[in-house]
């Protein structure tokens, strides 16, 4: 019994080696190497170096022996029961039979009785990297050579051998790259079919490739042909400029537009367009995403709506101000420059929110053009008396207002008792770019004499309040011989707000 058993344990035990042998071979994808040039050239060069009619790249599988390169001959495989590389792959250096008929392993072998008659056999055995017979890099001749190989022979056999195992362990690379590349590739599949926004790919030349469950959802089945029809006529000549620029010129695109959805119903969307680019820099396919924004865009355009009303309003309110002002200073001559400095400042004001909220689609958008609207009343056109020089920043809303009160107050002061109360007078207004700050500095030439005032009124805390307050900035002034010097340093996020 316990013979049977240790017999039976042991049966189990190759069965489970050989199977882990079988695992090895099939980790190299060796399939794709039937019919290999590399492995053909291997093959023909053994014979040659050999002076053998026939040789094989051998791969030595559960039933049968397999040819991967041969020469000599158009068979493919033979049954695993007479294969001489069943033998050569288990040893440990080349496996040399001189004369089959006289090795009793082959004698009576149907290779060495019948077709091709084999004699002469000698084989280096294909091993694995962890020492895992595969097969044989083997030379077959019809007589026997009872002197086998020369030394050079014997050496240039394994050194081929190892060419082969080398070509199979590319192989093996290239496989487990090609796997990982389609693992990673089923992975971004997945996921862009449950992504929200839509997304696809076209070839080179822009057609279609691929489409995830939202472009189609959107598009519908007609839009995997060709998506540009889907584009509102007013944007179609812009999408077609652009998709044609991208093509010639493989550069990335992104805009705003509206497309068909498969109701019929156009929608806003933001399409990004970024081109593939295979080893040598050119566009091999193209891939585009499309978020749907027309809620959004939709609310935006609602807001400014709103915000155009409201700007409206707001001009209104300064018109009736202005005119209840100028009413009511009529006749009282104690009031009359306080009313005509409170209309100055609230025109001043009107022409700040003017530029940044017009009523028409002409909106300014940076510090330099509302600095030049709001000097514009004191620019003496003939003598050049207000420049305004250097770089310039965004500007938004909120900051419009305090930037209008300083300037109105630098200006007015100035026109009173400064430089542009003066002939040949000049007001200077330097833009400068810092790290996250744009310094602000009015300089007053060929004015009066100036001197710091004796207490603080109600301009300089005007000032104070509007760049330390409002504008988070900072304010230095200076009283020079030549004149005024104000400096301002306001943070670039406080003018663009």
């Amino acid at each position: 019994m316990s013979k049977a058993g240790d017999t039976q344990d042991a049966g189990h035990a190759a069965d489970r080696t050989e199977d882990d042998r079988l695992g090895v071979i099939a980790s190299f994808g060796l399939d794709a190497l039937d019919g290999d040039e590399e492995l053909q050239r291997e093959a023909q060069f053994a014979a040659r170096l050999c002076a053998t009619p026939l040789a094989f790249v051998t791969i030595v599988e559960k039933e049968r022996q397999r040819f991967l390169g041969s020469a000599g001959t158009d068979m493919t495989e033979t049954p695993r029961s007479v294969s001489f590389c069943a033998h050569a792959m288990l040893e440990r250096e080349l496996m040399i039979v001189p004369d089959a008929r006289e090795d009793k392993r082959f004698a009576d072998n149907a290779l060495v009785t019948g077709e091709p008659h084999i004699r002469f056999y000698a084989g280096a055995p294909l091993v694995a990297a962890d020492g895992t017979p595969m097969g044989s890099l083997c030379v077959i001749d019809t007589e026997p050579r009872p002197d086998g190989l020369t030394e050079l022979q014997q050496e240039g056999l394994i050194v081929l051998a190892q060419g082969v195992m080398n070509r199979f362990h590319c192989r093996r690379v290239n496989l487990a790259s090609e796997r990982l590349i389609e693992s990673q590739r089923s992975q971004l599949m997945r996921m862009a079919e449950f992504m929200p926004v839509m997304a696809w790919s076209t070839d080179a030349e822009g057609g279609y490739l691929y489409g995830n469950r939202a472009f189609h959802e959107f598009a519908g089945e007609d839009g995997a042909t060709d998506t540009r029809f889907t584009a509102h006529p007013d944007d179609a000549e812009k999408f077609s400029s652009a998709r044609a620029r991208c093509l010639e010129t493989g550069e990335a695109w992104s805009d705003e537009l509206r497309v068909r959805r498969r109701d019929g119903v156009y929608r806003w969307v933001l399409m990004q367009v970024l081109p593939l680019l295979d080893a040598d820099g050119e566009v091999e396919q193209w891939f585009a995403t499309a978020t749907d924004i027309d809620e959004g865009h939709r609310l935006s355009e609602s807001r400014e709506l709103m915000a155009r009303e409201l700007a409206h309003r707001i001009k209104n309110i300064f018109a009736v101000i202005t005119g209840l002002v100028s009413l009511r200073a009529r006749g009282k001559s104690d009031v009359k420059e306080f009313a005509e400095q409170l209309i100055e400042t609230i025109h001043s004001l009107g022409r700040a929110q003017d530029f940044v909220r017009p009523l028409t689609e002409e909106k300014g958008e940076d510090l330099r053009g509302l600095l030049d609207v709001l000097m514009a009343p004191y620019a003496d056109a003939g003598k050049h008396q207000v420049r305004i020089e250097g770089v310039t920043a965004p500007i938004g809303m909120r900051a419009a207002t305090p930037i209008a009160l300083i300037f109105h107050e630098l200006a007015t002061n100035s026109a009173k008792y400064g430089a542009l109360s003066a002939e040949g007078g000049e007001v200077e207004i330097a833009l400068r770019e810092g790290d996250d700050t744009i310094e602000i500095v009015w300089h007053e030439t060929g004015g009066p004499q100036v001197t710091p005032p004796e207490s603080e009124g109600f301009g300089t805390r005007l000032l104070r309040m509007s760049v330390e307050s409002q504008l988070d900035g900072s304010i230095n002034r200076e009283w020079n011989d030549g004149g005024l010097v104000v400096r301002l340093v306001i943070p670039r996020r406080t003018l663009a707000s």
